[in-house]
């Protein structure tokens, strides 16, 4: 078989990374096989080695990709170098729109293209404290807190209860209690 160009290693590189950052959100690290993963890919399962070490170094990178794939349009106080309008009630409309959408059936319901705050959480509470994937994960939480800050707080307890409501509403998906947690911590946040 022919070699592939460093384009095309590049490439293969991007959607191992990207496929990994969706599947680990939805199935969790552990529950994605290597095997699976390149699969999902379409690319060879012996073709993982040439791109990354090992596992570990995979979920480190696809943490971080998670965490740049989150766009401006997703996050709470709608910073975009285009708004022209970046006043008080802009950035308080900006927020409760983000809440709203946060705390969707649909946010709910899309594990693999949805927060990587909530979806990779129990992975990085089971991972190796010194990680890059851990110290990624803690950034990302950091700037998410950071982003629902408003002059009274520093976002820690709006980012609890909305991470908190959604990994809830996602356990009990399917049962009434689930649409409750989203409407309940919805209230309370945008109050």
């Amino acid at each position: 078989m022919g070699r592939v160009s460093k384009e095309q290693a590049q490439e293969n590189r991007r959607r191992i990374v990207d496929t990994a950052s969706r599947l680990f959100r939805e199935q969790g690290t552990a529950g994605v096989s290597v095997a699976d993963l390149m699969k999902a890919a379409g690319l060879t399962h012996g073709g993982f080695y040439k791109h990354f070490d090992s596992k570990e170094a995979l979920v480190d990178e696809a943490t971080a990709r998670a965490f740049d794939g989150v766009g401006t349009a997703d996050r709470p106080d709608g910073d975009s170098d285009t708004d022209a309008d970046t006043g008080e009630g802009a950035a308080k409309d900006a927020r409760r729109a983000f809440v709203e959408n946060y705390l969707s059936p649909e946010h709910r319901d899309d594990m693999a293209g949805g927060c990587p705050t909530a979806g990779l959480a129990t992975d990085m509470a089971r991972g190796a404290t010194g990680s890059a994937a851990r110290h990624t994960y803690a950034e990302g939480v950091r700037e998410f807190a950071r982003r629902m800050a408003d002059d009274d707080d520093d976002g820690l307890v709006r980012l609890s209860t909305m991470v908190g409501a959604l990994i809830l509403a996602r356990a009990v998906n399917g049962d009434p209690l689930s649409d409750a947690l989203l409407a309940a911590a919805r209230a309370e946040v945008s109050a």
